[in-house]
């Protein structure tokens, strides 16, 4: 076996760990909230063996499903396994990576040309008694959520036609319904995107296929009360550039953005396309909600360009993280109009990993949650992730029902420490505003130090309320989600 490549992709934080293991019985300091005792699941790319090329980067990481839990007793466990996708236990039989070029088939050995090369790295996600690990190249796994061994590839009992489904999903509250799209959904540079409904049964309800205005990277969506939306930005893919070897994305700043618009229980018939700035990118969306007046808003962590450094410079697009420039940004339009164009307002700092409280989902809110990066930083921060730099700030955000909300709290960490993304926990108390739960990594010469911490969302800038030390490697998350543990053993029993 080959050695990784010396690139910030596989080195300090990001160095590969490739290890299962569980831990028992881990102290708690502090205060730990009833409310939170449950499951944290967190999705970890952490590649195997060395990948076939040395241009590769964090995404092409085998999935890992990692979990703390939060016991009854007022400890904790951590644990921390593979994914067993149908490539992972193609290359552990090989002892070495067969699979080539990140999302590109044309590049994979001979031998597993036809072997779903999904590997299950980006969201965990909690439904109707089901965790799935997804990654929007393909179809999620199913994972048991005790055990964390892989039951096997998901296609919601055989109904699922769409080749991909989303890692962003959107449930709503109210109605217990899961809301997913797949893009590239029959094959490769495709553009045809599937849009999906799911009861809160569990049972795949309606799948409807539409084409979008280019085949583009759709990593996340949205969904309002009545809407669905499905964001379309320049970063593109080009069958005849994946059959040469090339890459699957590449950015165009001279292309369009869109919106795209249909009734959330309506025909794809009805979708209406809304034009935006051109060149733009984003990889994650805060809400999207209605107001008094019938406009749709749509609330976004949105860059100038692709945040993602491995995807702007094959497109020749050649800049320091620094120049990379964004904001929270909203898209407003009027959603029974026939088209039109977008428009924009900034209403937040750059940044990105936007929580809201799950039951606010697609309903106008007041209260929102973002990582972004302290400028009044005395120190270095932590490079790691895929981008590089891991967020070392994390803001409350007040008024997002307004034109101009505020940053009204923040946390910002150390040099040298970075926070993964949280994930919102409710509290039992209506008055009380919940918790956020997340992992932050810090950095000591060559050593890395993991904690997990709960914060109180109505007073972040207050620090945690309770933390675990990890005594173990950990490599950045993507994703991650929280179960109550009522919920997990109801979907055990089922």
């Amino acid at each position: 076996m080959g050695a990784f490549p010396q690139t910030i992709y596989f080195t300090g934080a990001n160095a590969p760990v490739g290890e299962e293991y569980e831990l028992t019985g881990l102290p708690v300091e502090g205060d730990l909230p009833a409310e939170v005792r449950g499951s944290f699941f967190r999705a970890v790319p952490d590649p195997a063996f060395p990948p076939k090329f040395d241009n590769d980067h964090t995404l092409s990481g085998d999935g890992m499903i990692s979990r703390v839990r939060f016991n009854g007793d007022g400890t904790a466990d951590f644990a921390v396994r593979f994914v067993e996708t149908a490539r992972y236990r193609a290359e552990k039989a090989a002892g070495r990576a067969l699979f080539g070029k990140y999302r590109n088939p044309f590049t994979d050995e001979a031998e597993v040309q036809g072997v779903d090369r999904t590997v299950a790295n980006t969201t965990p996600v909690w439904h109707a008694g089901r965790l799935l690990m997804a990654k929007e190249d393909g179809r999620p796994y199913r994972v048991d959520p005790v055990t964390l061994d892989t039951i096997g590839s998901y296609d919601f009992g055989g109904a699922l036609k769409s080749e991909t489904m989303t890692a962003h999903v959107r449930i709503d509250a109210q109605t217990g319904e899961l809301f997913f799209y797949g893009y590239e959904a029959d094959g490769c540079a495709s553009t045809k995107v599937a849009y999906c409904i799911v009861g809160p049964d569990g049972e795949l309800k309606r799948e409807q296929w539409f084409d979008a205005p280019y085949c583009a990277m759709m990593h996340d969506f949205t969904i309002s009360e009545n809407y669905a939306l499905f964001p379309i930005y320049p970063t593109t893919a080009e069958l005849d550039r994946l059959k040469a070897g090339g890459e699957h994305w590449h950015h165009e700043p001279e292309l369009d953005s869109w919106l795209g618009v249909m009734p959330r229980y309506g025909d794809v018939r009805e979708i209406r396309w809304f034009k935006g700035p051109k060149g733009c990118h984003s990889y994650h969306m805060m809400n999207a909600w209605e107001d008094e007046a019938g406009l749709l808003h749509f609330d976004a962590c949105l860059n100038n360009t692709n945040a993602f450094a491995f995807i702007r410079e094959p497109s020749g697009i050649h800049m320091a993280p620094q120049d990379v420039k964004g904001a929270l940004t909203r898209w407003s339009v009027d959603p029974k109009a026939e088209g039109g164009e977008v428009t924009e307002t900034i209403i937040g700092p750059p940044g990105d990993f936007p929580v809201i409280p799950a039951r606010l989902q697609g309903r106008r809110y007041q209260t929102g949650f973002l990582l972004s990066m302290n400028p009044a930083l005395q120190g270095p921060p932590l490079f790691a992730g895929p981008v590089g730099v891991s967020f070392n700030m994390l803001l409350r955000l007040d008024g997002m029902d307004t034109p101009t909300p505020q940053v009204t709290q923040a946390l910002p960490l150390p040099p040298m420490a970075g926070y993964n993304e949280p994930v919102h926990v409710p509290a039992n108390d209506p008055a009380h505003e919940g918790w956020l739960v997340c992992i932050v990594d810090q950095q000591a010469g060559d050593t890395f130090t993991h904690e997990a911490w709960v914060i109180d969302a109505g007073r972040i800038g207050a620090g945690p309320v309770a933390r675990v030390k990890i005594p173990a490697r950990l490599r950045p998350q993507v994703h991650g989600w929280w179960v109550p543990q009522a919920q997990i053993k109801e979907g055990v029993q089922a």
